[in-house]
């Protein structure tokens, strides 16, 4: 087979998942990363002050431990480790008392009242109950062969557009968290499938929780690769591949990149109609990212905001709609919808005593320029008026920098390429078995494959177990 049975360039969740799957089928596997570090959107930096740890991309985890591939994987004997704040997610608003989602759907259900608990329990309880069996499914390649049409039930309430789905509920608070949850889409709430992220997030909310890593989203990174060596693999960091024949002697290889940077390796002879697939893959909203070194905890009017892992920031259901869309049509927003976490409150590494970080994001036109400093602090201040009296140092990333830092987030889009449903089905291109490309030994892992973006692992397990199916003949 050569030096290598496979290669795996990119060492970002998905790159470590591919590798996982292989070494531990037999295959000698090599990952190799063209930063000095490991982890893609799993690395954790002193980006403010020192002793304040902060993560640079991902920074809650509600897949890390309900994604099938990660449930499969002793992580905890390889030193990861996870906690988990009172709360996973509050939503406060201007004029009516903060809605929270707690980690018992029943407590959801009565925090919403009424006919709107009963219809969100309608929602999500069915995945609770067989979540295992509906992953398997949702977390795959979306096709009417798949597993995915025997949970008609899901399938249906998923593929509304989240505006849809909201007119089952008459409060405002439910509404205003509802439009939160389905924002984790990163694109108008009026696409169909954008219900599909609040049900999930929602489902597992309910079944395990939204954990936070201690030490920072680098320690997950760290475990993966201390199993993944365990099993004889090999890492090679500081190695940009701009040419397949610079490579190592392999028999497989998979890239945990995107169309966009997969076109620009030379060596790649795809084929004319494959090469034009990837050129058409679209991309989506950008973020802009913002790190703070704080003096103390973020004073929020409400205290289940206090006790929530991730706090959304964006008022009302139409606030957040029309924001939403606004900046998808390029258009800058003054009151963004603002994902907000606090990691220190409930794990003690991430800053010196008594001192505290903050984390945030808001979505953006795809590649903006503009600074939206100002913008994601106010939203802050909106609900913890003193916030910016508590801010020590600050730290932002511009989709620029955040393409820097990642080649894989072209204009600042954290998915590998917009999760619409057109690309839930064509993701980068329509198949069964989308991991594949026009050449047999070529394999695309990254999140631009199905189930596209987060931190689940689903996409190189998949791609991998599609590899050793048509080479090996595993089932």
């Amino acid at each position: 087979m050569g030096k290598y049975d496979a290669i795996v360039v990119g060492s970002g969740p998905n790159g470590l998942a591919a590798g996982i799957t292989l070494q531990r089928s037999g295959l000698s596997t090599l990952i190799i990363e063209g930063s000095d570090s490991i982890g893609g959107g799993l690395r954790t930096k002193e980006l403010t002050l020192n002793g304040f740890k902060h993560d640079v991309c991902s920074a809650i985890h509600p897949m890390a431990i309900a994604s099938p591939f990660f449930k499969s994987l002793p992580l905890m004997d390889y030193g990861l480790e996870f906690t988990h704040a009172t709360y996973p997610l509050s939503h406060p608003m201007d004029n009516n008392p903060t809605v929270t989602l707690y980690d018992d759907l029943k407590k959801t259900i009565d925090c919403l009242e009424g006919k709107d608990g009963q219809n969100f329990g309608r929602l999500v309880e069915k995945i609770i109950d067989h979540w295992e069996d509906y992953a398997e499914a949702i977390l795959a390649p979306l096709t009417f062969r798949s597993n995915f049409l025997k949970y008609s039930g899901f399938g249906l309430d998923a593929i509304q557009p989240a505006t849809w789905t909201a007119k089952r509920f008459s409060n405002l608070r439910t509404k205003a968290l509802w439009a939160g949850l389905a924002a984790h889409s990163i694109q108008p709430l009026s696409n169909f499938g954008t219900s599909a992220i609040a049900i999930i997030l929602s489902a597992i909310a309910s079944k395990s929780g939204w954990p936070i890593p201690v030490g920072g989203s680098k320690s997950i990174a760290d475990a993966m690769v201390n199993y993944f060596k365990h099993l004889g693999g090999e890492i090679q960091t500081d190695i940009w591949i701009e040419d397949v024949n610079d490579l190592p002697n392999h028999k497989l290889l998979f890239l945990d990149l995107t169309p966009r940077q997969i076109l620009r390796i030379k060596g790649l002879n795809f084929s004319i109609g494959y090469q034009s697939r990837l050129k058409n893959f679209r991309y989506g909203m950008g973020i802009f990212k913002m790190d703070w070194a704080l003096s103390e905890k973020t004073p929020f009017k409400d205290n289940s905001c206090n006790q929530s892992a991730t706090v959304h920031l964006g008022n009302t259901f139409e606030e957040i709609v029309a924001n939403e869309y606004n900046t998808f049509r390029g258009k800058k927003v003054e009151k963004p919808f603002v994902l907000f976490s606090q990691q220190s409150t409930f794990d003690k590494t991430r800053a010196p005593a008594d001192r505290h970080i903050g984390w945030a994001y808001c979505h953006v036109p795809h590649g903006s320029e503009i600074d939206y400093s100002e913008e994601i602090e106010n939203q802050i201040e909106r609900f913890a008026p003193g916030f910016k009296d508590t801010i020590l140092a600050r730290h932002i990333m511009r989709p620029k920098e955040l393409e820097e830092y990642n080649p894989n987030y072209v204009g600042g889009d954290i998915n590998g390429g917009i999760m619409d449903l057109r690309q839930l089905v064509a993701r980068p291109v329509l198949g069964s078995k989308p991991y594949r490309t026009s050449l047999k030994n070529v394999y695309i892992c990254s999140s631009s494959t199905p189930p596209g973006g987060g931190v689940h692992g689903m996409c190189g397990f998949h791609a991998a177990i599609c590899a050793l199916q048509d080479h090996l003949g595993f089932e």
